[in-house]
């Protein structure tokens, strides 16, 4: 995963055993080098083959040999194509670039498989290219500060589903997190002590280039300003407002004022710093969720969009996107914004981030399509909110293109997709269970040809990748416990587990409405934490009791879980309260009781009126969400009860 553009097998086996090495052609060094010590590491770890020779070799006699033509700048034209041939006694990966090597040796260790006897690679023949240049994942680091290790342990993953955009979301109203030496107030007064200095920056950039990934950086700007204002009140928009870093979640007033020349000062001498660190063409301004409130309130902001034919606060936004985007050309940049910059006089050499929506119309033409036929180079991240918490089958049908009917300069103007990950309700122990294992599937809707879609199949090679990225350092499965053994203060575990693997954290913001319900310093080691999409139970359970439904044979499987979940409240019980855990047990007694009533029902063929009744109220109770959770086998559980109802009901 991501599923490669063209795939022959042959019925050869490579045997890896300790005799196999590495060799490179032409270089020892780089990119490719480091990869393939990393390929060396992983692989011994995988397999517990000691290798004789841990590092590669240009010799051209290694088991493994990979060629490429060049050094990759990276960029939107790099070329990340890759041939890989295994045979019996030797692999080749061929490549035009670095980049191209490095994600061929990614695909070679997917294939790892074992018998009782020996691991191996498979007979087969890939030739491989990427659908669109630009396959991104943005975290927002401002609302909760994630350390430089989580950010690195979240690049290798990237890199290992052939990522190679990594959006840095630095600033917003909760935190300005880079060190600025030219508005030295910036990170002193605006960032709680949580910020990257300039040479971490300059350490997470290289660390990003070394694995082919592109770091482009966000200061958004005009509005999420509450940071900067804090720091630079004289730049706002309303003279006399107490500036203040936000605690909360929202769109908040404070914005920067666009009539002042000292505002562009500002940005430009803090963009002249900026920009040396991120050598990326791209540069990211924000644009969002501006609603103009502090401009409306201020005479002299009204009186200069007279004197300027400025008929709205979108006219007055795209006039300081225009300065803006003046001053990056200059620094050699281009600029790139949220949707909400697509305004008529918005320059076409813009780069629109469309949040809002594909391909249906929205407001000041802020969609994906309708930018690619305006001209504009587009990227889509609308259906990849991974903060929303929904599950992997609704990112993994959306297309970047869908069935739009679009000529090939249009289509080549939508260069992919980001996956975003903003910070509201995750901190650096739950962000790597918000982040994976879904946003390997995103990854192949973002590499792969469009016709691989089949949901099922992906399910099952993302199962394994899951664990795959648990050996690279990914916390996304272990943490869960992490959370429950902190609830419990270290006791047995095992009811909540349970319970956790049928419960899903409330999804699209329900958690934390019009979020007031959360600071950001509030707890985030709640059962909710603990809680992921796709819940393991649930998607097993509703495939179980389909199975059943259609044929009473499969009676013991939907038995197991249910007799599971009926004995499940023992547990539970037999732990020391506290007021994290105290509140599941209305969970956990429901579900018991609705579980061992379907179950006698089953066993017996034969359910009264009366336990039928009990069961309704028990899955009434059990669909009211609880503790910022769902239990999310509500629907399975009515299925299954209207069957009881329409076979075993007894007068």
């Amino acid at each position: 995963m991501p599923w490669p553009k063209d795939i022959k097998e042959n019925p050869a086996k490579f045997i890896i055993n300790s005799d196999v090495t590495i060799s490179l052609s032409p270089y020892n060094r780089g990119r490719v080098r480091n990869a393939a010590v990393n390929f060396l590491r992983r692989l011994s770890n995988r397999t517990g083959v000691f290798l004789n020779e841990g590092f590669p070799t240009t010799d051209k006699k290694g088991s493994i040999h990979i060629t490429f033509s060049t050094i990759a700048k990276l960029g939107i034209k790099n070329d990340e194509s890759y041939a890989l041939n295994v045979n019996n006694t030797s692999i080749t990966i061929t490549a035009k670039t670095d980049v191209g090597a490095i994600r061929g040796l990614e695909t070679l260790l997917q294939l790892t498989q074992n018998n009782e006897s020996h691991y191996f690679f498979p007979g087969i023949t890939i030739n491989d290219a990427p659908r669109f240049v630009w396959r991104g994942l943005m975290i927002d680091v401002s609302r909760h500060f994630q350390p430089i290790h989580v950010l690195k342990r979240n690049l290798d993953a990237m890199a290992s589903v052939k990522m190679n955009v990594f959006h840095w979301h630095l600033t917003d109203d909760q935190g300005f997190r880079f060190e600025s030496k030219v508005y030295p107030k910036l990170h002193e007064l605006a960032s709680d002590g949580l910020y990257y200095t300039q040479e971490q920056v300059k350490d997470l950039v290289a660390y990003a280039d070394n694995l082919g990934i592109r770091v482009i950086p966000e200061f958004d700007v005009p509005g999420h300003a509450s940071a900067i204002l804090t720091a630079y009140p004289e730049l706002g928009s309303k003279d006399g407002y107490e500036y203040h870093i936000e605690r909360f979640s929202g769109v908040f007033d404070p914005t920067l004022n666009p009539t002042k020349d000292i505002t562009y000062e500002f940005l430009e001498n803090l963009f002249k710093e900026i920009t040396p660190l991120f050598p990326d063409t791209y540069f990211h301004i924000g644009g969002d969720e501006n609603e103009g409130k502090h401009w409306d309130e201020n005479i002299d902001i009204q009186k200069f969009k007279n004197q300027n034919s400025l008929q709205t606060n979108h006219d007055l936004q795209t006039y300081f996107n225009i300065k803006l985007e003046k001053i990056l050309n200059k620094l050699g940049k281009k600029l790139m914004g949220w949707d909400e910059i697509m305004t008529p006089n918005m320059p076409t050499t813009a780069v629109i981030h469309s949040w809002r929506g594909e391909n249906e119309g929205l407001p000041n033409g802020g969609s994906l399509i309708a930018a690619a036929k305006k001209g504009y180079q587009t990227v889509l991240s609308n259906g990849y909110y991974i903060d929303r918490m929904l599950p992997i089958e609704h990112h993994y049908t959306v297309d970047p293109i869908g069935n739009a009917q679009l000529t090939e300069a249009e289509q080549s103007r939508i260069l992919g997709g980001e996956a975003t990950m903003w910070s509201e309700l995750v901190t650096p122990l739950t962000i790597d269970s918000r982040i994976w294992p879904r946003t390997a599937a995103i990854a192949e809707r973002f590499w792969s040809p469009q016709n691989i879609n089949n949901v099922d199949d992906m399910k099952k090679r993302l199962k394994k990748v899951s664990f795959h990225l648990e050996e690279l350092g990914l916390t996304h499965i272990k943490n869960r416990d992490v959370i429950l053994r902190s609830m419990t203060n270290n006791q047995d575990i095992t009811a909540l587990i349970t319970l956790s693997k049928i419960c899903e954290p409330l999804k699209i913001y329900a958690r934390n409405k019009d979020g007031i319900e959360y600071k950001t310093y509030s707890s985030f080691m709640l059962f909710a934490d603990a809680c992921v999409v796709n819940a393991t139970d649930a998607s097993a359970f509703n495939h179980t009791v389909i199975s059943f439904i259609n044929d009473e044979n499969n009676t013991n499987k939907v038995l197991f879980y249910l007799n599971n979940w009926a004995k499940n409240h023992d547990n539970y019980m037999k732990l020391e309260k506290n007021p994290k855990i105290q509140p599941l047990e209305s969970l956990s007694k429901n579900l018991s009781e609705v579980s061992l009533l379907l179950s006698n029902a089953i066993q017996s063929k034969s359910i009264s009126t009366e336990n039928l009744n009990a069961v309704k109220n028990h899955i009434e109770i059990l669909n009211n969400p609880l503790v910022d959770v769902e239990v999310v086998i509500i629907d399975t559980l009515k299925a299954l009860t209207a069957y009881c109802e329409t076979k075993y009901l007894s007068n």
